[in-house]
């Protein structure tokens, strides 16, 4: 585990907003002995699944989503404690319990699942896993095993939406 205390910085950039350097040695050591993928726990409250991010200038940061900084009240300036963790998951995010069940029962959706690239796993995980009930969990795992199944595997985030939208 490796800690530290950072500070809330803010890109000049329309692609990225905020984010916080991770000392070199500690992302040195990531890179090293484990990857780009961490588990981070800001102020001892907040944990989630994130990249070490290149700097260009041979350092690393890590972003932090709006989401994140409202529910810990952070604004540009802003010093946190950061504890890092290897995220050794297999898919580099939380997996919700209902969507590995709904992956073990259904192999052709599984396939096409496991067919994406890495990011887009992530992706459609965050989306099952932001919904608080089990139930909304299984809705949305179900809609994207069925959509992968229609589609052959090709995701188009715009129709995947629209099969949200008519709950197909």
């Amino acid at each position: 585990m490796n800690t530290f205390r950072a500070v809330i910085n803010e890109f000049d950039s329309n692609l990225w907003s905020h984010y916080f350097a991770v000392p070199k040695e500690i992302s040195a050591h990531f890179i090293k002995h484990h990857s780009t993928r961490v588990i981070c726990t800001l102020n001892h409250t907040y944990t989630w699944y994130c990249a070490l991010m290149p700097d260009g200038e041979k350092g690393f940061f890590i972003n932090i989503n709006k989401e994140v900084r409202n529910k810990l009240k952070l604004e540009l300036g802003s010093e946190v404690n950061v504890v890092l963790k290897p995220d050794e998951s297999k898919y580099g995010t939380y997996l919700p319990p209902e969507f590995e069940e709904l992956l073990e029962q259904d192999k052709l959706g599984a396939k096409y699942f496991e067919l994406l690239t890495p990011g887009k796993k992530r992706s459609l995980l965050h989306i099952v896993s932001k919904f608080k009930s089990s139930e909304k969990r299984i809705e949305k795992g179900i809609i994207i095993l069925n959509y992968l199944c229609r589609t052959e595997g090709k995701l188009d985030f715009r129709e995947l939406n629209e099969a949200f939208r008519n709950g197909l």
